[in-house]
């Protein structure tokens, strides 16, 4: 990769700017000032701005966030702080969520910069399971899990939702599983039998869990056998 486009990538700045600073010799390469940003750098080199190096990504990224309350799954927006908030990664503002939460859901969050990727978890094609721990503001019907295995009517929807599992764990909490993402489904998929959610966690998308030793606001790596689990067809 070209020096300036690096740069440019890891600083968040315009080509411009980054010539003025290599002019400004602010910029190392193995320990050397270079002051031309057409010099074509390799992964194995050190590249410091100030001092600081700067990491090179050599391939796409996948991690796993504990999304707290009150920030959105968005990479800007300027009324409310993001995911990436979180991130302390190069280049963090590449990173996207594969699959989005509400401003006040919480739980889990995949992060990655690669979009054939994404793409497998969020295009309805695939399915992708996803499973909600769900806090209802009234006692769970005796019939809803039936409801919803037969697929219930949304508001302004033509067709029905797809068989969803339902577990009931307390009087007014359940896990959900849905195979597909609707706009704000669950909350609907509840109002549409007439209850309320008063709260919302992801647990699991895939075969991909939310680890438990993650606080709320922490983020790890995805592991390869994590990776590599989406895109496996639903059982």
């Amino acid at each position: 990769m070209r020096l300036d486009k690096f740069l440019s990538q890891q600083l968040g700045v315009s080509r411009a700017l980054v010539l003025r600073e290599l002019r400004n010799k602010r910029v190392t390469v193995d320990g050397e000032i270079v002051k031309t940003g057409s010099m074509k750098i390799s992964p194995e080199q050190r590249v410091e701005f100030d001092g600081n190096v700067l990491d090179q990504i050599t391939g796409p990224r996948y991690f796993m966030l504990n999304k707290p309350q009150g920030y959105v799954c968005s990479t800007d927006d300027p009324d409310h702080p993001t995911v990436l908030y979180f991130l302390e990664e190069p280049v963090a503002y590449k990173l996207h969520a594969a699959g989005r939460l509400d401003i006040d859901t919480t739980g889990l969050v995949l992060m990655t910069d690669d979009g054939q990727w994404s793409h497998r978890i969020t295009s309805p094609r695939h399915h992708c399971e996803k499973t909600y721990l769900v806090t209802l503001e009234n006692p769970l019907a005796d019939d809803t899990a039936a409801q919803f295995e037969a697929g219930v009517q949304l508001h302004n929807e033509d067709s029905l939702t797809k068989p969803a599992t339902l577990e009931q764990i307390e009087e007014n909490l359940v896990r959900l599983t849905i195979s597909e993402g609707r706009y704000h489904q669950v909350k609907r998929m509840f109002a549409a039998v007439g209850n309320r959610v008063v709260a919302l966690h992801r647990e699991r998308i895939g075969e991909i869990v939310m680890d438990e030793d993650l606080e709320p606001g922490q983020y790890r790596p995805l592991t390869e056998q994590e990776i590599a689990s989406v895109g496996v067809p639903s059982r």
